[in-house]
């Protein structure tokens, strides 16, 4: 089994382009060299071959082994060397295609400011070497020189316009690459905000609730067995939501959709929205925070702004339960044609640390993300009688 030959690098490419030029150099010096010395010349019209002839023929053509790495000096030094050739009167022919490819490769490779002078003085040395011609032929020669000189910077120009071409597409398609690397970046970033923001609502809201049960259960276990058995099935309802909650968010890493729960074979979870506003604000109340609702609770909301309104009154309870877990709670809903507004505030009865809460922290940059995503925005601060208060604010399209 032969192995597959390994691609053409553009080193490769620059050595097969480098020896290419070697061969066509040396190629076109034996032809010439081959035509100067087997063309006849019964009549005398051009100086008799000797050694400044075949060392000018050969200065001429040598040189276009290099042409691709030094254009201009290549030119000029055929230009020299072949005004030279035909100011000595040797046989004219055999130099214009050494001559005719310099000015080809100028006119591929630099701008026109020099290769279009280039193109003139190959032009003025090839019709200075038309004085040779044979009598009746001058102006078929004055056409044929032009005519070279003409398409050999035109076919030079046009080469070095398609390469800029490719090279612009090259340099975007490199552009693009890099920006759709860095779209795919800043989507996974955003995603990883997303599910930090979810593991936050969650585990600290059912945390909370479960430390705040289990302590309740260890202070009254001998004193009230019934209360410290109610402790402990809150907190392991508590537990059991987190787990369905946690299994949804993998089911929906799994398999790229937000309808976790009904994907075949995966069981019905409660569904996360202001639907299951009644379980968390029992689950608070039994954690010992009163929980009282102003106002009637939007029911018609759509899917998205439903679960970004109960994510943002849950981590509000949440941050109650861990720094005033004595705090009675007013939660205000109000809903009209310019929106939804929610206020959640605590008396601060009880509060542990008076001065700190997770604001600003992940929790309210949390909370402000979700509610900017929907054109909303979140205020949250002290209130001046004691307590804390949070403002949530959303617009709803579509109002029904």
């Amino acid at each position: 089994m032969t192995r597959p030959s390994a691609p053409f690098t553009i080193p490769r490419l620059q050595l097969l382009a480098q020896t290419a030029d070697v061969v066509y150099a040396l190629g076109s010096l034996g032809i010439s060299v081959a035509m100067l010395h087997n063309w006849p010349d019964p009549n005398g019209y051009w100086r008799d071959n000797d050694l400044w002839s075949y060392g000018l023929v050969c200065a001429v053509y040598l040189p276009l082994a290099v042409r691709r790495r030094f254009p201009v000096p290549v030119l000029v030094w055929v230009v020299l060397c072949d005004l030279v050739y035909l100011t000595l009167a040797h046989y004219p022919a055999v130099t214009v295609c050494g001559l005719g490819l310099a000015c080809y490769t100028v006119a591929s490779r630099r701008v026109r400011t020099v290769s279009v002078p280039a193109a003139v003085v190959t032009w003025l040395v090839l019709l200075w070497g038309t004085r040779l011609l044979e009598p009746g032929i001058g102006g078929l020669g004055v056409a044929f020189v032009t005519s070279t000189a003409a398409v050999t910077w035109v076919t030079g120009d046009v080469s070095r316009r398609f390469a800029e071409r490719g090279e612009r597409l090259a340099a975007l398609t490199r552009q693009l690459k890099d920006e759709q690397e860095e779209r795919t970046r800043s989507a996974v970033t955003d995603e990883c905000m997303r599910i930090a923001r979810e593991l936050h609502d969650v585990i600290a809201h059912h945390v909370s609730v479960i430390s705040i049960q289990a302590g309740v259960a260890d202070y009254v276990f001998t004193s009230d067995p019934a209360a410290a058995r109610q402790a402990l099935h809150t907190a392991a309802d508590s537990a059991r939501e987190a787990g369905d909650e946690m299994r949804r968010m993998l089911t929906v890493l799994r398999h790229g959709t937000e309808r976790a729960g009904s994907r075949p074979g995966e069981d019905d979870v409660q569904p996360r929205g202001l639907a299951a506003l009644p379980p968390l604000i029992e689950r608070v109340n039994a954690a010992g925070v009163a929980v009282r609702v102003v106002g009637e609770v939007p029911t018609r909301l759509p899917a998205g702004i439903d679960m970004c309104v109960y994510r943002i009154v849950q981590e509000a309870l949440t941050n109650v339960l861990k720094h005033a877990h004595h705090a009675a709670v007013e939660m205000t809903f109000r809903h009209d044609t310019s929106g939804l507004s929610v206020r959640i505030t605590d008396d601060g009865t009880g509060q542990s640390l008076p001065a700190q809460r997770d604001f600003p922290g992940h929790g309210l940059m949390g909370m402000r993300e979700r509610a900017t995503i929907y054109g909303g925005s979140v205020a949250a601060g002290p209130r001046p009688q004691g307590g804390y208060q949070v403002d949530l604010t959303l617009p709803i399209p579509n109002h029904q």
